[in-house]
Parts: C-alpha cells; structure tokens; sequence
C-alpha cells in the first residue's frame, strides 16, 4: 500500500485551522445560532445593486471569471486615483496574504507581528516555512514602532499590520503609520491589513503613493460591502509587485458573479453610507448594553466591539461559553492581555436584543 509523501514542512505542520465557524459549531449543538454576531459579518447585507449584478451573472455562470479582473480592477483604480497595474483582486485578503506569503517567505524567513493579532496571516507564514516573531499590543493598539524595530532586529521581510486592528477594533491615524514608514529597515516591506477601514474615523487611512515600494495595502468587501461569502479583496501596491502576484495567483480562483457583486457595490455609495450609519448605531448600542451590565465597552473603528469584562481570559471564556450555550455566536481575543475581552459584531436590533438578553445570564454564570 502506498502512502502521500508529504514534505518535510507540511509533515510538521499541526492540523489546524485558523477558525472555528460558526456552521461547525450549530451542527455539533444541533441547533442554529439566535444571534450570529461573532464574525464580523455586515449583517445589514450587500448592496441592491450588487445583488442584481450577481443575480444577473448567474445565467453566465457557465463561463469562468475574468482571468485579470480587469472591470473591478479598472473601476478600484479610478475610486484610488491609481494605475490598473497597482491594483491586485483576490479571493479576499485571506487568499492575498496566502500568495503574498508565498512570493516573500521562504523556510526560515523572519517575519514580524503583533501577538494576538490576525491568525490567518501566521497560518499562511506557518505554511511556508517563516519564522513569525511577535510584539505586544501597545494599549490595545497595534504598534508600528515595535513591530519596526523588532523587523530590524531580526531582519524581517515582512511586517503585518492592521489598522483598524481585529481584535480590539482600535486604530492609528494614518499619517502616524506613515511616518513610522521612515524607519522601516531596508528589504522589509510593510503589509497593511485595512480591511476595516471604510468603517474608521476620518483620516485613518494610509495616504501614500501606491507606487511607494515599502508597502502593500490590503481591503476586502466582505466587511462594510457585505460579501463575506464572495470572497472578493484587493491590494494596492507597486506595479513590480502587484505583477509578481501572477507568478503564484489561482489565475481562475474568482468567482464570476462575486466580480460583479462587488464592480456593483462599488459603484453604490448611497448603500454604503447607509451600512455605516447601522454599523454606528449598534456600535453604540453594544456599548450600552456593556455599560448596563458593569462592563467596559472599548472603542471601536470597525463593525464590532472588544468588550472588557474585567477580569482574566479564563473569565472571559466562561462568559463567551455562556452567551454560545445560549445561542448567541460571539468571539474573543487568543492572546493575554487581550483575552480579557469578548468580541462582539454589530448586528440587528434582534440580534443585539438576544445578546443583552443572554449576557446577565451568562455573566452570572461565568461569576459563580
């Protein structure tokens, strides 16, 4: 009998994944989520427009996608003020990370992060071969000055950044991120993950010239567009790099119709501010629903809320068991201090009415 003969890395590798879903965790309860509120899906959906688009598709299914993207790409372009060859589409940030991994990183390649952050990023590094060197939150932020000068240290080709960041959902001004790109050591390019940032303050953003190349930006449609389930993102970067991505890149792994869901949503700004006006009020009204059980709701850039409940992460735990043993679908931080949170997604006034509902139980619970 024969066997598969892994490599020696993939052998090493543990047989995990980055997340758990939700679907996984109904089937082995046996019942449906009340509350689907714990991976920063937008509830409040996609545009109208984009759901004509991708219904119209359907019946040109039978072709594959757009090989370039080349209409999503072109209209990405126009709305950044770039050149078609500064744009990337792919499967989401999720399938961008896997390939930008991949043309940087190879065994043994330092790469730098912050401990608790993104684990999609470390699983794609993992799986290469890198070696991940971590820094601590800086006050529940992600730091660009540590994650620099540990990138100088250890001589890093890569540093992961989110802003805003998930999990906490707080944020840096764009212009401090810019500035921290002055330091940045010689060989070592800068992925900022802004996959949030449609839901941020003002001035968030990174503005810097997209042919700038000590950096890749990274965004997706998944949160305030509302197609997780497409699986579209984007990247901005310089063209010597954005090119370098058809070396690796599933040249067919978009999907037809999710191309012009997201050529549709996009051009839908009216729908987009509406989404942003709902994700602002149930931010608000998570935090209320934390204030009136003792809890500190921490602020918020993006369409969730890190909610501090006081104590250590085995509390924490305890809390987000109790709200899941009740049917509401909530998330939490891996990392200490950070998993003292849960993390909360904006949802419905159903959905946040069976959390606040759920969560004194819980809290009495996790307490005795």
């Amino acid at each position: 009998m024969t066997y598969p003969r892994y490599t020696p890395l993939a052998a090493a590798l543990p047989s995990t994944v980055p997340f758990v879903g939700p679907e996984t965790q109904e089937r082995e309860a046996g019942k449906p989520f009340r509350a689907r509120i714990g991976a920063n899906e937008n509830v409040f959906g996609p545009s109208p427009r984009a759901i004509a688009a991708m219904e119209a598709e359907a019946r040109e299914i039978w072709k594959y996608g757009d090989a370039q993207s080349y209409d999503l790409r072109k209209a990405l372009a126009d709305r950044h003020g770039v050149a078609l060859e500064n744009v990337m589409v792919g499967e989401g940030i999720d399938g961008l990370l896997g390939y930008l991994v991949r043309l940087l990183i190879a065994p043994g390649d330092a790469v730098v992060t912050t401990e608790g952050a993104y684990p999609t990023f470390n699983y794609h590094v993992a799986g290469y071969g890198g070696t991940l060197h971590k820094v601590p939150y800086v006050d529940d932020r992600e730091d660009p000055a540590s994650l620099i000068a540990k990138a100088a240290e250890v001589d890093a080709k890569l540093i992961y950044f989110a802003n805003p960041d998930n999990p906490m959902g707080s944020w840096h001004n764009g212009e401090t991120v810019r500035a921290a790109l002055d330091t940045l050591p010689e060989g070592c390019l800068m992925l900022v993950d802004e996959a949030y940032v449609e839901a941020a303050p003002e001035g968030t953003a990174l503005e810097i010239d997209a042919n700038d190349p000590r950096v890749i930006r990274m965004r997706t449609f998944s949160k305030a567009y509302g197609m997780a389930g497409a699986r579209v993102g984007y990247a901005l970067a310089a063209p010597e790099l954005i090119q370098a991505f058809d070396k690796v890149r599933n040249h067919f792994g978009m999907n037809r119709a999710a191309q012009a869901g997201a050529l549709a949503a996009l051009r839908d700004d009216e729908w987009l501010a509406h989404v942003l006006s709902e994700i602002a009020t149930s931010r608000d009204r998570i935090a209320a629903i934390a204030q009136e059980n003792g809890l500190t709701a921490l602020p918020s850039a993006t369409n969730f809320v890190a909610i501090d409940c006081g104590r250590d992460g085995a509390f924490a735990k305890a809390v987000l068991d109790g709200l899941v043993a009740q049917g509401v679908f909530v998330r939490m931080p891996f990392s200490a201090p950070q998993n003292r949170c849960i993390r909360v997604s904006c949802g419905t006034p159903a959905d946040l009415a069976a959390f606040a509902d759920a969560l004194p139980r819980a809290l009495e619970k996790a307490r005795a």
